[in-house]
């Protein structure tokens, strides 16, 4: 599956559009996480364990939205967008949402 962010992808022409498709990928961390980032945001550096889980998220919804392209026969996804939030009661949960255009090339 060839994705993109891109609008349409250079000498090969959209045969046929197959129309917006969504995936999200939701995370909940953990104590142990949010202590760890706590430290972290106190003395400075990366937070390795939360750029771990937001990967995996990220991951996760980009499978999903294969699949669902798939689903509709596309061989592309075009115009790919990616949004990182928190959600839950005090924002204990990652949310990564990801949309394209399925197309077939």
């Amino acid at each position: 599956m060839l994705i993109t962010t891109t609008p349409f992808i250079e000498g090969q022409p959209v045969r046929e559009y197959k129309g917006a498709i969504y995936a999200t990928s939701i995370l909940g961390a953990n104590f142990v996480l949010d202590f760890l980032a706590a430290v972290r945001d106190f003395i400075g550096g990366h937070s390795r364990a939360y750029e771990r889980v937001l990967a995996r998220a990220r991951d996760d919804a980009m499978k999903n939205l294969i699949k669902e392209a798939e689903k509709l026969g596309a061989n592309a996804i075009v115009g790919v967008d990616l949004d990182y939030n928190t959600v839950g009661p005090n924002a204990q949960m990652l949310m990564v949402s990801v949309s394209g255009t399925a197309v077939v090339l």
